[in-house]
């Protein structure tokens, strides 16, 4: 994930943990204190339903709040005002190991919260061409992904929610007209993304239309009473309600929101900008790094990385010079040996095939959790990355690792060990099937997301790939190194448009400079970056951070270090921030020792 209402379904997504029993503790389960971290799961499943639905809880199925009206604004500040001071009412003496965490998790996640609703960017910026909620109803929409369709009273709660859904649409222009006014307003070039988005939501005829698939996939045992109702109510539904919103937006985002667009790249063009970068960044690390400090780092980072590249350009006698090399392997065809998409999704299944005898070696506790791997929706393919979708608290849904492939023809494989690592198994479907399934930790805590703790962890697991049998090709280990001078370069170049008035273009450069990505991919994630402010901040930091731990795990206990249990450690208590686990990692060496 991800903000705190807009980055949705990586909120839903990816909290992460081990179903291992926690050591009694000699204090005696705090019952008062688990009923509030219960209730406090419950309100904000409501104050967020769709997170429910994602989670396999089918409650709220039919609700959408307006996420940018003052009155939810209000409603949501209250919650975590009244839920952080509650915590107050508990001293750690009177909890366990256990509850200690989730206080101090709890403390951190209503902190968090309150600082995003102290500014105006969720409000006045409620669109772009990545993250918003718009994207995640079009996914949801599709009928094969969290909300359900299986009987009627399913087709009916969708209803609902697109009537409620078709309310916030309308408060979107409203809102991004008031940001216009105070200078709230996204840079041309996002703009120019989100565009075409909403054009084929605006133009699309109605048996075609996304938001018709339902009608189009009934379950078999619908009889033709039902089926005729409900696509009549779907065919109202998008006549005379989302097809006139959706054009609206297309002709607003067209003219006048373009002409309004940002010349600068950075969020610190828009009023306290830099003040809610600094946020942005303690949000998304964890720590209370500066932008200067992390600009530094990752520069750092972008030597060490260029100079273990130069070690595989030798290996494969590939003459010239680096950037020569880049450009060599984006663009070598015998890198790009598919002709449809399925050939991509079995070779990511192969690759799992191929590490499974190695997962024993690595990993303890693995996940009950079902795994697939699909193809990313054509309504969203073009600007979309390759991410993982987790799978419902109960295991019924599996985890989904989509890859987009706009074109099975210019695949380029020479990064999939890692990038299957990373999303899929140990990354993030680890991570979050773990949690999930973890009956130990409170309802709460397995529906948290924090980047560093999670983007980290699964970066971490790319550099495992030796140790799982993987990386035998030269080109598939460039690919590792590739993926991690990425997120390398995601610490230069974020901190450089955000704080250092670094220009897209210069930030563009910067990574053709220095990644074998392909110009196209450089582009659309600049451009995630400027939508999303920090974010992509938290993989580098999250992973040299449980790399640090490892290391000084491995020195302090020698011969009594197992990998196995380490991993377990790093996992079992899900998604904390990144003080809280070197915390724990420390606990756990002192008492092996």
């Amino acid at each position: 994930m991800k903000k705190i209402f807009l980055t949705i379904v990586a909120a839903a997504s990816i909290l992460i943990s081990c179903k291992q029993e926690q050591p009694k503790n000699e204090v005696e389960t705090n019952q008062k204190f688990d009923q509030l971290l219960k209730d406090y799961n419950e309100g904000k499943l409501k104050l967020n339903p769709l997170n429910a639905t994602f989670a396999g809880d089918n409650r709220f199925n039919d609700q959408f709040p307006n996420f940018l009206s003052d009155e939810y604004a209000l409603e949501t500040k209250d919650y975590f005002t009244n839920y952080k001071a509650k915590l107050e009412d508990f001293s750690d003496d009177q909890l366990t190991e256990s509850q200690k965490m989730s206080k101090a998790v709890l403390d951190w996640d209503c902190e968090m919260a309150l600082a995003q609703g102290s500014f105006k960017n969720d409000q006045l910026l409620p669109i772009n061409q990545m993250w918003t909620l718009n994207l995640v109803m079009g996914q949801l929409a599709s009928g094969s992904s969290a909300q359900p369709f299986k009987t009627v009273k399913d087709y009916e709660n969708w209803l609902s929610r697109l009537d409620k859904f078709n309310t916030w649409l309308q408060s979107a222009k409203s809102r991004m007209l008031q940001g216009i006014k105070e200078g709230y307003v996204l840079p041309k070039s996002l703009i120019k993304k989100v565009t075409p988005q909403f054009k084929g939501l605006a133009e699309t005829k109605l048996e075609d239309h996304l938001f018709f698939s339902p009608i189009k996939k009934f379950p078999s045992d619908f009889d033709e009473v039902n089926k005729k109702e409900l696509a009549q109510k779907y065919t109202e539904m998008l006549d005379k309600k989302l097809l006139p919103s959706f054009k609206a937006l297309y002709t607003f985002l067209q003219s006048d929101y373009l002409n309004a667009g940002l010349e600068a790249s950075g969020i610190d063009a828009i009023p306290n900008g830099k003040k809610y970068y600094q946020h942005a960044i303690k949000n998304y690390t964890t720590t209370n790094m500066t932008a200067d400090e992390i600009h530094e780092l990752g520069l750092k980072e972008v030597a060490r990385i260029l100079s273990e590249m130069e070690k595989v350009k030798q290996q494969v006698g590939f003459e010239g010079d680096l950037k020569s090399f880049f450009d060599f392997v984006r663009n070598n065809k015998e890198l790009m040996p598919y002709t449809d998409a399925k050939q991509i999704i079995d070779n990511f299944n192969a690759i799992h095939e191929k590490m499974k005898p190695q997962l024993e070696k690595l990993f303890g506790n693995k996940p009950k959790t079902p795994f697939v791997v699909k193809q990313t929706e054509k309504f969203r393919e073009a600007s979309a990355s390759a991410e993982y979708n987790p799978g419902s608290l109960d295991g019924t849904r599996p985890g989904v690792f989509y890859t987009p492939i706009p074109d099975a023809t210019k695949y380029n494989v020479f990064s999939d060990e890692a990038l299957f690592l990373h999303e899929a198994i140990p990354g993030h479907h680890y991570q979050i099937s773990l949690t999930q399934e973890n009956n130990d930790l409170p309802d709460f805590r397995k529906t948290l997301w924090y980047s560093a703790y999670g983007e980290g962890w699964a970066l971490y697991t790319e550099n495992l790939g030796k140790e799982l049998g993987l990386y035998t090709d030269p080109y598939q280990y460039f690919g590792m190194l590739g993926m991690e001078m990425h997120r390398a370069i995601r610490l230069v170049v974020d901190t450089g448009m955000h704080a250092k008035g670094w220009t897209r273009e210069k930030a563009i450069q910067y990574s053709l400079d220095n990644e074998a990505e392909s110009e196209a991919s450089i582009i659309s994630e600049i451009e995630r970056y400027m939508a999303n402010p920090g974010q992509a901040l938290s993989y580098k930091i999250g992973q040299l951070k449980i790399r640090e731990l490892r290391k000084k795990a491995k020195e302090q206990l020698g011969d009594k270090f197992d990998i196995r249990e380490f991993h377990n450690q790093v996992l079992e208590t899900g998604c904390i921030p990144l003080a809280l686990l070197e915390d724990k990692i420390d606990k756990w060496i002192a008492s092996v020792k």
